[in-house]
């Protein structure tokens, strides 16, 4: 399992970086500095502490899950398919300006990971508790997005 968590860790931390990479400037352009954002939108290490503590769950919880569940290909598909959307976003909100299309991406990754938290939440049982804290913050990050949307 220690090893399997590490893989995991590696993959979801890359994700982080290659999101990071490819946003540019990100939080700290004018770009974004310039836009009416959330009045809850929290401070900026926030963010980086966040996702710190929700790969690292998430890590731990794919860990458990691909160890299991029967059907290992559903899982790969469900977990790339997330691995895109959340690498994807940070290009399209920062880079590209496109409020919109960052809000389409990041709902569908938020459904996404709601998803697998009930379809493999008889597999997982308790550990299931591993996914929340990427749900939570997902519905977070969709408002903080959706708000932006609407106000500029």
């Amino acid at each position: 399992m220690i090893l399997r968590t590490f893989f995991f860790l590696i993959l979801n931390f890359s994700a982080l970086y290659l999101g990071v990479f490819f946003s540019g400037e990100g939080g700290s352009s004018n770009w974004y500095s310039n836009l009416i954002r959330a009045p809850w939108e929290p401070d900026g290490w926030v963010f980086g502490a966040a996702w710190t503590s929700i790969m690292v769950c998430f890590s731990i919880y794919m860990s458990i899950i691909w160890k299991r569940t029967s059907n290992k290909k559903l899982l790969l598909f469900f977990y790339s398919f997330q691995y895109i959307l959340n690498v994807s976003w940070n290009p399209i909100f920062f880079s590209f300006h496109q409020l919109l299309i960052g809000l389409i991406v990041i709902l569908i990754l938020t459904c996404l990971i709601g998803f697998m938290f009930f379809y493999y939440k008889v597999d997982t049982r308790f550990c299931s508790i591993f996914i929340l804290p990427y749900f939570v913050w997902l519905i977070i990050a969709s408002s903080l997005n959706g708000y932006i949307y609407l106000y500029n």
